[in-house]
């Protein structure tokens, strides 16, 4: 028998911990932050990389949890992160595209969706991405830029969308 479609909110939560993992996997691999700073973990049946720093973890999880709660209203179109320079120009973007999430009436959130992957196809969909993102150097090259690079994580809400009221200040790590 085939596994049953995910809900929308086992979709949201899903999402926001896999956008939580490839951060830290993105700032390992573009060399944002001294590889030793990270440890190598397992997740999706992939290795991906963790940071060890507890204000960076933080500032990684609180950006991840905004992502969630705008993910659960609907809102987001969307997730970017930014590598910067030390002039806050961009130099790179991941850009992770949420925009045809399906939209489902509050009481049907904890329903599985008819026609939505399965959490086997999800954790499948999320698996090849991060290994795509671990060969990303060989593809583009390395990011040379000593201390000089910073990171944000920006949310591109739908048009005519506004942040919902449950916002949370996310502190930037230096």
């Amino acid at each position: 028998m085939s596994e049953d479609p995910i809900s929308f909110n086992q979709m949201v939560a899903g999402i926001t911990e896999f956008i939580e993992v490839a951060i830290h996997t993105i700032l390992y691999v573009r060399q944002i932050y001294p590889a030793e700073l990270f440890v190598r973990r397992k997740k999706y049946d992939t290795p991906v990389f963790q940071s060890r720093h507890p204000a960076l973890n933080d500032y990684i999880s609180g950006a991840a949890k905004a992502v969630g709660d705008e993910l659960a209203h609907g809102t987001v179109d969307k997730v970017v992160v930014v590598i910067k320079d030390k002039e806050e120009v961009a130099l790179e973007r991941f850009i992770f595209s949420v925009e045809n999430m399906v939209e489902v009436e509050a009481f049907d959130k904890n329903v599985s969706v008819e026609g939505a992957m399965t959490s086997t196809s999800l954790i499948q969909y999320f698996r090849s991405f991060l290994v795509k993102l671990c060969m990303i150097e060989a593809q583009i090259g390395q990011m040379y830029l000593g201390d000089n690079v910073s990171f944000a994580v920006v949310l591109e809400l739908k048009d005519g969308e506004a942040p919902s009221v449950s916002q949370t200040k996310v502190s930037a790590v230096e």
